[in-house]
């Protein structure tokens, strides 16, 4: 048998360690994350049970892609909480984008409120800033999802419009 030179069996260790490390070390590829294949697509929230009894109200529109998350909100308030030409009789629309994460029967919706375009905002009226809700998923099938918002326990019932696949992109 070849005994290797111990000179060289020191640098076939160097070498192998640094090889074990690259591997190791590694970053992960720089894309999205798949999200739930039972969330991917465009939901609406066609009515909001009892809003005529409410004082004000928010329907949901929302688009899961991946593990990304477009929400479209529109609110109808009787109680002007806004300066005056921010209240639009009432009605007025606010935009978030964000991810999200489904953990056991938990949605957790982390996002940042936004133009109609998706660009951040920054000033401007209505909400600005993060978005951060979390939703008890009460129900779910391949075309209706049930839910709760763990802030205020409003239902919200969505319908889905359009199923979409996961097309995973680079960040």
């Amino acid at each position: 048998m070849n005994k290797l030179h111990p000179g060289l069996k020191g640098i076939y260790i160097i070498l192998f360690t640094l090889f074990v490390l690259q591997i190791a070390c590694s970053p992960r590829p720089n894309i999205q994350g798949k999200g739930e294949d039972f969330m991917q697509g465009v939901w609406n929230e066609d009515s909001v049970a009892f809003s005529n009894k409410l004082s004000n109200y928010t329907q949901h529109h929302f688009k899961f892609t991946c593990d990304s998350v477009y929400i479209d909100m529109v609110t109808h308030s009787k109680i002007n909480f806004y300066e005056d030409s921010c209240y639009n009789n009432g009605i007025w629309k606010e935009y978030a984008k964000g991810v999200y994460v489904v953990k056991g029967d938990t949605l957790f919706v982390g996002a940042t409120f936004t133009h109609a375009n998706y660009k951040q905002k920054i000033s401007g009226c209505y909400r600005i800033g993060r978005y951060d809700k979390n939703f008890l998923i009460k129900r779910k099938s391949a075309d209706t999802l049930l839910l709760e918002s763990l802030s205020d326990q409003r239902e919200i019932k969505l319908t889905l419009k359009e199923k979409i696949t996961c097309v995973q992109k680079e960040l």
